[in-house]
């Protein structure tokens, strides 16, 4: 039985979630189920660490399952602060409820009974961007063929640019994350959290906020002065390629270097001197090279420098950079 304190913190949570929703959508939205503590904690096993996805620094995310058919669940961890937890879960119900892209995991709905929102998600498997692009140390891994990485590239550049694009007010997803990018039973990359995500003020250019998100991933121009627009996610997609294509994490291909500033200057000395097999992922290139990789190799590269320019104004647009994308995928 919730008790008082929990029941108030339950109406705070319903009527911010309520405002949010009015104010940004302007009533328009779509409905989202109501779930109950206990069927969700059915559903995950009491949240049985066997059943995780993916684990972050504020949340954890469940394989779960109903009598209606699998779903996920996002559960805040309990030494995140409930100011944290609320702020965060709530800004991304107000976004997540909005979307309908194949490429963004479907928020199907919520809880408000605990102290912090729980939100259930479709389905997804358990393994996420990191788990299919890096090296893990395991016998079974199977290195992503170059047509494989285009794919996630492209369905991730899809989703990017319908959030840019495809409502009255550009949405910015602000964090960039390999956990962020999930894939379905069919691996279908569905982008994912959209906690930290923003609303382009109506007749404004950037919006400005305290910086957030994971060194190296981070934009000049937001990391410097906190101005934030689309071409800061242009800038993180970037980011997320070159991982594709060099098989490794963004800070080992920096070596671990701490000025950030300079990622186009070192990326671009890296293809001036060896072309770009100087940052392509071996297992991509293989021993018998053919004219048709290496044109895509070099496309797909160009690109990627390109969307991590420092200047803003040269870096594509996500529509972009996604309809490249997709010639490049249809072509492999």
């Amino acid at each position: 039985m919730a008790t008082k304190e929990g029941r108030v913190n339950i109406l705070k949570n319903g009527e911010t979630l309520l405002r949010e929703l009015i104010t940004l959508f302007n009533g328009k939205r779509n409905p989202i189920r109501n779930f109950s503590a206990k069927e969700l904690k059915t559903a995950t096993s009491n949240y049985d660490v066997g059943n995780v996805i993916l684990i972050d620094d504020s949340y954890r995310l469940y394989n779960g399952f109903l009598k209606d058919g699998p779903i996920s669940v996002m559960k805040y961890a309990d030494n995140t602060s409930i100011e944290q937890a609320n702020k965060e879960s709530i800004n991304c119900i107000v976004f997540a409820s909005q979307m309908g892209h194949k490429n963004i995991l479907k928020l199907i709905g919520c809880c408000l009974e605990t102290q912090t929102p729980i939100l259930v998600f479709e389905s997804v498997q358990y393994y996420t961007f990191a788990n299919l692009v890096y090296h893990p140390f395991e016998p079974h891994f199977k290195p992503l063929p170059l047509t494989q990485r285009l794919k996630i590239a492209m369905e991730v550049a899809n989703a990017v640019a319908y959030l840019h694009f495809g409502f009255s007010r550009p949405i910015v997803c602000r964090m960039y994350k390999p956990g962020y990018v999930l894939f379905n039973d069919q691996n279908i990359a569905k982008v994912f959290d959209l906690s930290w995500s923003v609303s382009i003020p109506e007749g404004e250019t950037h919006f400005e906020i305290a910086v957030q998100g994971l060194l190296g991933y981070i934009a000049p121009e937001y990391l410097k002065k906190g101005k934030l627009n689309e071409k800061t996610d242009v800038y993180g997609f970037g980011c997320l390629l070159i991982e594709l294509l060099a098989g490794n994490r963004m800070s080992n291909i920096l070596q671990a270097e701490p000025d950030y500033d300079h990622i186009l200057e070192k990326l671009m000395k890296k293809y001036i001197e060896g072309g770009y097999n100087m940052m392509v992922d071996p297992m991509i290139l293989g021993k018998e090279p053919y004219s048709g990789k290496d044109l895509q190799l070099q496309a797909v590269t160009q690109l990627a420098v390109k969307c991590v320019s420092e200047s803003a104004e040269e870096r594509p647009t996500m529509i972009d950079a996604a309809k490249q994308l997709r010639q490049m995928y249809r072509l492999s």
